[in-house]
């Protein structure tokens, strides 16, 4: 196997099909506390220092991605986020029990839930105890 002569960096930014890109990042405004850094041609960027989401005009195509995660610091945290997420109506998957492990056996906690275009979204505490 070659060795590749470079590492990734951070995640600059992605791009995501959405019927309304304005509508969608008013949502991850109010959702995620993402901000809108600047408009192009069809689309809306929205982002923080960690990563940019460009939002563009198009079908909307979830089933390509099975979904996103990003990580917060603590239990605490995620706790937080979930109560966030219930007061701005987000969809949230497994009501009633929604943070639990990422998998069978996986030390990591998690929760889910889906945008308005149906994408679906991770936020999770790695080796963290429910």
């Amino acid at each position: 196997m070659a060795k590749v002569p470079f590492t990734l960096g951070d995640v600059g930014h992605f791009g995501l099909a959405v019927r309304d890109p304005k509508e969608s990042a008013k949502w991850f405004e109010r959702a995620l506390g993402l901000k809108k850094e600047f408009e192009f041609g069809s689309g809306v960027a929205i982002g923080n220092n960690n990563v940019t989401i460009a939002l563009f005009k198009g079908k909307p195509s979830p089933e390509t991605i099975d979904h996103m995660s990003f990580h917060l610091p603590n239990m605490a945290t995620l706790r937080k986020a979930l109560d966030h997420l219930k007061t701005v109506g987000a969809d949230l998957e497994d009501p009633g029990d929604e943070i639990g492990p990422e998998g069978p056996g996986s030390p990591h906690m998690a929760l889910w839930f889906h945008d308005l275009d149906g994408y679906r979204w991770e936020l999770s505490v790695q080796n963290a105890k429910k």
